[in-house]
């Protein structure tokens, strides 16, 4: 099991923001990659993507950095399905794995968060307005065959609604950070934490990692 700390950011993010004062708070955070091509005999691609997390006492920040062949931002609306393009995801559990939400966000930041068990026909989409909180900011990058985008994701707490997160410092939570795109002309399925199942399934809680609030 792979771990991680999370540290703080000392910024006020409830005001207005904008990606370079974001990238610039992010600056000093430890990268971390998405190393796992669970199934790479089957889908042998593999992007480079690369990512960092902070907090504050009232937000998660999120910064990916993805090289890949092909852009997709199809989905243009909340909840849409989001992970056929190119798409990053963070599942997070704050119980010990028993639930937990996924949030998912295409290049250019259309989001879908879910909540519930492992069931899936049992989990349920958060509403438009909740979802809509999350703030996105995204640079698409094209110089000819290069082909690279970055976003900074400021997630509110509150967005993690079925659970209470008070003092946040020294607290362990479980999770999973993936990239996919399911209908580019390469499809693929990686993670930070290796998932070891037959076929591609982000699903699984027994396979996330742990990380801890410094």
């Amino acid at each position: 099991m792979k771990k991680l700390t999370i540290l703080p950011i000392a910024a006020d993010l409830t005001k207005d923001l904008d990606y370079k004062t974001l990238s610039e708070l992010m600056s000093d955070l430890e990268t971390q990659s998405l190393s796992c091509n669970n199934w790479s005999e089957s889908f042998p691609y593999k992007p480079e993507v690369k990512f960092k997390i902070g907090y504050t006492a009232e937000y998660l920040v999120l910064q990916y950095e993805v090289i890949e062949e092909q852009l997709r931002g199809h989905y243009s609306e909340v909840n849409q399905n989001v992970w056929e393009d190119s798409c990053v995801e963070f599942f997070v559990s704050f119980d010990g794995c028993k639930h937990y939400y996924n949030l998912e966000f295409n290049l250019i930041g259309t989001g879908l968060i879910g909540y519930g068990t492992a069931e899936k026909a049992a989990r349920n989409r958060l509403d438009t307005s909740e979802i809509e909180k999350v703030r996105t900011f995204s640079l698409i990058m094209r110089n000819g065959s290069d082909k690279r985008w970055t976003m900074i994701e400021v997630i509110p707490l509150s967005i993690f609604k079925f659970d209470e997160l008070v003092n946040l410092k020294g607290k362990i939570i479980h999770g999973n950070f993936y990239k996919c795109g399911d209908h580019l002309k390469q499809p693929h399925f990686i993670s930070w934490n290796k998932i070891e199942n037959p076929a591609p399934n982000f699903h699984l809680p027994q396979f996330f990692g742990e990380m801890v609030f410094g």
